[in-house]
Formats: structure tokens, C-alpha cells, sequence
């Protein structure tokens, strides 16, 4: 099963790196892609929090040395990853999955990426300065996952790949 898994998880991230260099948008200094908040949903319910992070962690990465993302990925992507996977893990609810990755990218990576933009970026960007971007960038992205899994459980019933078993889809 942890091949199956690993292997779902590189389909993600490869859609997240593609997906982000073609689909992104300027907002502020920042360089919004809501491909990786949608992988970032998908890969919390889907996989859980481990995965979802490596799955984050690996799209910046990516996406940084090929010149199509920031160092400001990093903190969003991975802190909105955890929260989704952790309340989708203690939930098992899809909106609180959205929900953990809007407030985690929304609130807290744009926090964390204060200090990523200010020392590291040597940006005068003030704290608060992400928080609009990265909120507008992770609801959109949110919002559009939560659009696939349910058409997904539409389409065929809820898998746990984890598992690899049905369950009641909610």
C-alpha cells in the first residue's frame, strides 16, 4: 500500500508543478497559484498530513529551481498542507480539510512569510502585508478541491487510499 500512496502522491506533486507554472497570478510581491492549495486539499484528505506536506514541500521545491515559484511557497504551502491533513485527520471532513488549508496558508504562512520576505528576500514588506494575497490564493484553491472531491464522490464513492477501501462519503 505505501508504494500506492507514494505514487499518488507524485502524481500531485507533478500536477502541482505544472499546474502552478501555467495557472498563477500576481498579487503584491507575491506569485499566487491556487494549483497548490487545490494539491494541498486533495493530497490532505487523500493521503493525510505526512504526504500532504512532503507533497507541498516538493512542489516549491520543484518549482523554485525551476524559476516559477518564491521562497514565500514554502511557509504557506506546508503550514496550509499540516492544518488540512490534521483536521481532516481528526474531522473527517472535507470542509474542515479547506478550512485547516485556508487558515493555515491564509493566516499563518502569510505570517511565517514575513520573515521569509523580510531577512532572507530583503523585502520591507510589513507582517500583515501577505495575508490578503495568500487568503485570495488558498479560498480560491480551497474552494476549487473541495468542488473536485465531490465529484469525485460523485462519480465513484469515497476511496481511502490509504487503505484502499470505500467509505461513506460525507
Amino acid at each position: 500500500m505505501k508504494v500506492r500512496t507514494i505514487a499518488y502522491s507524485a502524481i500531485l506533486i507533478a500536477f502541482g508543478v505544472v499546474g502552478g507554472y501555467f495557472i498563477y497570478f500576481p498579487i503584491g510581491a507575491s506569485k499566487c497559484t491556487p494549483v497548490q492549495h487545490i494539491i494541498n486539499v486533495l493530497a490532505a484528505v487523500l493521503l493525510g498530513p505526512g504526504y500532504a506536506v512532503i507533497s507541498a514541500f516538493c512542489i516549491s521545491f520543484i518549482r523554485n529551481i525551476l524559476g516559477t515559484g518564491t521562497l514565500l511557497a514554502f511557509p504557506g504551502s506546508m503550514v496550509g498542507a499540516f492544518l488540512a491533513g490534521l483536521l481532516y485527520k481528526k474531522t473527517n471532513s472535507k470542509i474542515a480539510a479547506a478550512a485547516g488549508e485556508v487558515f493555515g496558508t491564509g493566516i499563518l504562512g502569510a505570517l511565517i512569510a514575513w520573515p521569509v520576505a523580510r531577512f532572507i528576500l530583503n523585502s520591507d514588506a510589513a507582517a500583515f502585508f501577505f495575508v490578503g494575497p495568500f487568503l485570495l490564493n488558498t479560498v480560491v484553491g480551497s474552494v476549487i478541491a473541495l468542488v473536485v472531491l465531490k465529484a469525485v464522490d460523485f462519480a465513484k464513492g469515497s476511496v481511502n487510499i490509504k487503505e484502499g477501501r470505500k467509505e461513506n462519503s460525507q
